[in-house]
């Protein structure tokens, strides 16, 4: 039966034609060409001057551009313990009995995955505004109005204060991952758990999450290859200010193909934004996989 169903593969191959041109054309083809500009020293126009790797020279040189990397990089850090970690907590509470109105909880969560990152970036931006933002006016009725301040202006904790947004409108989608993954343990097994004396955190810790990892290993990578590649809330929040305080690779790229008009050296700063973001994937893959294998030696 399931052989006279299976359609032919010159049908499957028919069917996955429109998506992979698609594809192709949106993805691969501008990959392709920008890897080829990066080349060149273009400013627009039919003109460009080929000259082989000088715009990777200039990269590995390139301040701004490894300041904007740190910052990815410290955004993935805050994104996997504020976007990660917390709905995996979320998702425990939703699973417990003393949670009521779960589906109302689980709806509320997700609504911010559903809105624009720019509108969650101009909502954030009246939450930290100095004159009338809601963070200011909390400080001042508790009486802490010497710590109100223009947030946004502070060159220290930029990075974690834009990474708030990005963590407050991805948690719910995270947190209905874990939801998935959790309901996929077996009942029993935590019942047994509970028997022996293992409830609240013991049961969390020696249980749910070894048995949920393959779950948390997919939302971190997500969560890395989004924070690698964050753009909109910056370029709405700060646009990469105070000075390039909050810079990210993909801003940096932006302003430099499309403020400067330095289309080649832009190219060549998308090509490493990739690379790196791979190998940060990668590395992370690498390690998970690492510590995986130790402790299943350990047994």
């Amino acid at each position: 039966m399931g052989k006279a169903l299976r359609p032919k593969g010159w049908v499957l191959l028919a069917y996955l034609l429109p998506g992979l041109v698609i594809y192709s054309f949106v993805v691969l083809v501008p990959i392709f060409s920008a890897f080829r500009y990066s080349f060149y020293s273009w400013t627009g126009g039919p003109k460009k001057t080929f000259i082989g790797i000088g715009n990777y020279m200039e990269l590995l040189r390139d301040e701004v551009f490894w300041h904007s990397f740190l910052n990815n990089v410290l955004m993935t850090v805050y994104g996997l313990i504020g976007q990660v970690g917390l709905a995996f907590i979320f998702a425990l509470l939703l699973m417990s009995k003393m949670v009521k109105l779960k589906g109302l909880h689980r709806t509320m969560s997700y609504f911010p995955s559903t809105l624009a990152p720019v509108i969650i970036a101009f909502l954030w931006m009246l939450i930290y505004n100095y004159n009338y933002g809601l963070l200011n006016a909390g400080l001042t009725k508790l009486g802490l109005g010497d710590l109100v301040q223009s947030w946004l202006d502070l060159t220290g904790p930029i990075v974690l204060l834009v990474s708030i947004p990005l963590s407050w409108q991805n948690i719910g989608f995270f947190t209905l991952l874990m939801l998935a993954g959790l309901s996929s343990i077996n009942k029993e097994v935590l019942e047994v758990a509970e028997l022996d004396g293992a409830t609240g955190i013991r049961k969390a810790w020696y249980v749910i999450i070894p048995l949920a990892r393959p779950t948390l290993v997919v939302a971190s990578l997500l969560c890395i290859a989004n924070n690698m590649r964050g753009f909109e809330h910056i370029y709405a929040l700060t646009g990469g200010g105070p000075g390039n305080a909050s810079s990210v690779m993909a801003l940096y790229a932006y302003q430099t193909s499309f403020l400067r008009f330095r289309y080649g050296y832009g190219s060549a700063l998308a090509i490493a934004i990739i690379a790196l973001t791979m190998l940060m994937i990668l590395l992370s893959t690498l390690t998970l996989q690492r510590r995986e294998n130790q402790k299943g030696g350990s047994y």
